[in-house]
């Protein structure tokens, strides 16, 4: 992002990498086997270990947001999709990160389940989404009808370890007038497949080669399908 010019993108719409690893507990380890037991994520990501020091993450995290904010347009706006979590028996919610930064508005993402191996709280069934607005952003018109809670299924037919659904940014970009859109942390193209599906601009960032090309052949038309064998996902 360094290398993009002053205010010249209308919308980032984004999901980094959350610094699962970086747990107080047993991170995403149940040790009980069951359902979670081959989730991808446990894995990590692909050229990315997903375990920083929290004030190191955060500090990232910032300057990823200080690049947008100095990119977008003086009418544009971030859809930063992040989890809070608990960590040593106290909520993490963001504020290190977001702190100075202009939210206007929390969305909150209601998904149809979520992880806890902890008896200490509640299973967490949601996501925020931050949008983080320029002076002049304002929605697309009626699109202020949907409110601020959205019911959408979390992604089960994407082999990336962490995707979000197509019907998320489909949301998010078609209730905004932006013409380009960026997303700094690409994964698997999902944000570029619903600006293709609502003819707007894209580019996508991503350092893994194997999710850029995940992302191409997305791109060129081709669906995620599954093979009943071994529960792998494919494109056709």
């Amino acid at each position: 992002m360094k290398g993009f010019e002053d205010s010249c993108i209308d919308l980032f719409v984004t999901s980094p990498p959350y610094n699962l690893k970086n747990s107080s507990g047993n991170g995403m380890k149940d040790g009980r086997g069951g359902k979670w037991a081959n989730a991808e994520l446990l894995n990590g990501y692909k050229n990315y270990d997903d375990d920083m020091p929290y004030e190191k993450y955060c500090e990232w995290q910032r300057e990823c947001l200080n690049e947008m904010m100095r990119l977008l347009k003086d009418d544009g706006a971030i859809f930063y999709n992040h989890k809070w979590r608990v960590q040593r028996g106290l909520l993490q919610d963001r504020h290190e990160i977001l702190q100075g930064f202009p939210v206007r508005q929390i969305i909150i993402w209601k998904r149809a389940g979520g992880i806890n191996f902890n008896a200490g709280y509640f299973l967490p069934t949601y996501e925020v989404i931050y949008m983080i607005a320029k002076p002049n952003f304002k929605l697309a018109e009626k699109a202020n009808r949907y409110g601020d809670v959205w019911e959408i299924k979390q992604e089960m037919h994407n082999p990336h370890p962490a995707p979000y659904p197509e019907e998320l940014t489909d949301r998010i970009i078609s209730s905004t007038n932006a013409k380009l859109i960026v997303d700094p942390f690409g994964g698997s193209g999902t944000t570029a497949i619903s600006a293709i599906k609502n003819k707007r601009n894209y580019i996508l960032i991503e350092k893994s080669k194997e999710y850029c090309d995940m992302a191409e052949k997305r791109i060129e038309g081709r669906e995620w399908r599954e093979t009943r064998e071994d529960t792998q996902y494919y494109l056709w």
